[in-house]
């Protein structure tokens, strides 16, 4: 252990840099006077004597190696003959220091100031008022101490297309432009947002984008068109044997949207043909190997729509649009009401989140978080239930009020009118409460108390070989043949899985951590890269890629080969021009921490700390401790953590002033802050660069008693 732990500290050692580091211009360290402190006397700060240029700094240190610089054997292990120290020079209180031209051995200060009588006092407080040396790291080593990698082409993923790069959060949530889910099609990829549809054709996806006449967000994005404004798109499905794209919405209506269609950008796509599809909210769809139009909602509502009833409507003409949406609607078969008898429906009441067509045994899986349902397509006969371990359930949940459209509503009131439906007897009854009890006990016996909620399945996927792979939030891959029959179950990552795509003897996985997986037919792991910094929603193949969305909005296009020689080549190419397309800018960031003491500054010490330093730096990050102490005020503090409430009067009063002091109206802006008891942060950006700031998260950690409140830490 010896041996190892000083291998250890020659590796440390050899990682630090020998040259001296960067030293600032200015020292921000500086004792701050208060409206409650002591006054001094206010010195006029000394001018520098001597260029701070770089190379003349570096010269003077080698030409000079006894002009204060802690010097000892090369033997010696001692922190100070790394780095050199330097006094700065200040007035008072007030005023930001400069660097002098002579040097002090901060390890001597201690002998010079034993030597101070009584009448130097004086002396003493100016010591006392100087700041502490300030140091910029010169980066470099290995292990915590080494420098991110920085290159033109992630070196840790193949290259990709950036169809949509990732926009800020800020610029999305205002105007409702979330993307939900994407499609794809031969030509064009459609995505389903929180206001609309969007569509980009691949053959424009390596066409520069509008820049500033593009809205907030999506300047760098390839060209793309909307359609008119609709609610909240959930689901999207392709229907090549039409030449529509059928979308699914917040509202209950399924729209249809006519492919390969190009429309200036100020019309607007409109929709073929709509109708209300359910009360609540469409969360599936999905075009079955017959052309029906199968939709899944809330409650476990799984309907129908037939393609001939959806064909003869489409074919009206737009003065005949209102009978065509009728003829539909009238067309409906709801599967739920078909298989509820005397009150007992046989299928899940969870909501229909996934519904997938398997061509091949003409089938329809419809997928709850912790059930499934497999249906006849061609007869839309039930043909089997079963949970996420593959035991067929008896279900016996009560039928809840069912969704009609207006007209079977309608009908419904006018027969109930003239004839009751009888009610089940007492025998009746009490079977289905015997075989619910025991259907529940057998599931608890089987599960030996294992907990559905970290199995819940978020993804199905059917592959070329016609097996089925369903994926869960607990990162478990599980295997299935055609008929509902569980085969195996594997893992390759603890995160959650919540995408799948398929293309010829690859399954494509996309993860809630980011990351994205390949893998073959037999589920064995070929490759994987972090595709994204978030969660992954969405994965489609169009025009030889992958295209992935992550849950902020940005779309990447990856070779549909990769891992593959090309990405290498490519790679190198991107390399060499770089400077093609890439703009670099250097950014002064200052952080600040100050403990207030309960107090309140005046405007000239926050000047003093703050206004005059501001000229060159675009971000400012300002830490402050015991803002408000006392048992009362943490006490409060910790019970409005628990519900949720932040911040406090005096919090939002040092937010304030410090915003008067650096000109929030003109220069800069503040874009976040938290409180957690006597501790907050806050956080300015320069208004010139708050169009690159953004997808800020602030959070606090309560690391105080009962990991409740935060006084030194947090």
């Amino acid at each position: 252990i010896g041996r190892k732990m000083n291998d250890d500290k020659i590796t440390a050692r050899e990682a630090i840099p020998q040259s001296p580091p960067h030293r600032k211009v200015q020292s921000y360290g500086k004792q701050l006077r208060t409206n409650t402190g002591t006054i001094h006397q206010k010195r006029n700060q000394q001018l520098r004597k001597h260029s701070l240029d770089e190379s003349r700094i570096l010269n003077h240190h080698h030409a000079n190696k006894n002009s204060g610089y802690c010097c000892s054997t090369p033997n010696s292990s001692d922190d100070d003959e790394f780095y050199p120290y330097s006094t700065v020079t200040g007035g008072g209180s007030g005023e930001i220091g400069s660097i002098s031209d002579h040097h002090v051995d901060y390890l001597h200060l201690n002998q010079g100031l034993d030597g101070v009588g009584v009448d130097g006092g004086d002396e003493i407080q100016n010591w006392s008022q100087q700041p502490l040396p300030e140091f910029i790291a010169s980066g470099g080593g290995v292990g915590t101490f080494k420098v991110p990698s920085r290159a033109p082409v992630n070196p840790t993923r193949p290259p990709c297309l950036e169809l949509r790069p990732h926009p800020l959060r800020e610029t999305q949530a205002k105007v409702g432009k979330f993307l939900r889910t994407i499609a794809s099609t031969e030509t064009q990829l459609w995505g389903g947002e929180e206001s609309c549809v969007r569509v980009w054709n691949y053959e424009d996806a390596y066409m520069p984008g509008a820049g500033g006449r593009a809205r907030r967000g999506d300047e760098d994005s390839a060209p793309f068109y909307e359609s008119v404004s609709t609610p909240p798109t959930l689901c999207l499905v392709v229907d090549h044997g039409s030449q529509l794209v059928w979308s699914g919405h917040k509202d209950g209506k399924i729209r249809s949207w006519k492919m390969g269609t190009k429309v200036p950008p100020e019309d607007g796509l409109k929709e073929c043909l709509s109708w209300q599809a359910h009360r609540g909210p469409v969360l599936s769809i999905e075009v079955s190997s017959h052309g029906d139009l199968w939709s899944g909602s809330e409650g476990g509502v799984v309907r129908v729509w037939p393609w001939e009833a959806v064909e003869k409507s489409l074919s009206l003409s737009p003065e005949e649009k209102h009978m065509a949406t009728l003829l539909v609607e009238r067309s409906v078969i709801d599967l739920k009401t078909q298989v509820t008898v005397n009150g007992v429906c046989q299928i899940p009441s969870s909501d229909v989140k996934i519904l997938l067509s398997d061509t091949a045994r003409a089938k329809v899986w419809a997928v709850g978080s912790v059930a499934f349902s497999l249906w006849d397509a061609r007869t839309r006969e039930l043909l089997k239930v079963f949970n996420i371990e593959g035991q067929t359930e008896n279900r016996v949940d009560t039928q809840l009020p069912q969704e009609q459209p207006v007209e079977d509503e309608m009908n419904v009131k006018f027969v109930a009118k003239s004839k009751k439906e009888k009610s089940p007897g007492f025998l009746q009854r009490s079977r289905n409460a015997i075989m619910g009890a025991a259907d529940a006990v057998r599931r608890v016996a089987t599960k030996g108390g294992f907990n559905e909620d970290g199995k819940r399945t978020e993804a199905i996927v059917l592959a070329s070989n016609g097996m089925i792979w369903t994926g869960s939030s607990n990162g478990l891959l599980i295997q299935w043949d055609g008929n509902g029959n569980r085969v195996r179950e594997i893992s390759h990552d603890g995160s959650g899985v919540l995408c799948f795509c398929c293309h010829g003897s690859r399954i494509w996985v996309g993860y809630v951590n980011g990351m994205v997986q390949v893998m073959d037919l037999e589920g064995n792991l070929i490759v994987g890269w972090l595709a994204h910094y978030g969660p992954i929603i969405k994965l489609v193949v169009g025009d030889g890629s992958v295209f992935s969305l992550a849950t902020h909005g940005g779309i990447r296009g990856w070779n549909i080969s990769s891992p593959s020689p090309v990405d290498d080549i490519l790679r190198s190419e991107l390399s060499e021009r770089e400077v093609m397309y890439t703009r670099l800018q250097n950014l002064r960031i200052l952080v600040g921490t100050w403990n207030v003491g309960q107090g309140r500054a005046s405007q000239e010490a926050l000047k003093s700390w703050l206004g005059s330093c501001m000229s060159d730096v675009g971000i400012l990050v300002v830490g402050l401790q015991e803002v408000e102490m006392g048992a009362g005020f943490l006490a409060m503090s910790a019970a409005k953590e628990t519900v949720g409430i932040e911040g406090s009067a005096v919090g939002q009063w040092w937010q304030d002033h410090i915003g008067k002091v650096l000109d929030e109206k003109s220069t800069f802006e503040r874009v976040g802050s938290r409180q957690l008891a006597g501790l907050m942060v806050a956080i300015w950006v320069r208004k010139t660069l708050r169009s690159h700031v953004g997808d800020l998260d602030v959070s606090a950690v309560a690391c105080g008693l009962g990991r409740a409140i935060g006084n030194k830490v947090g």
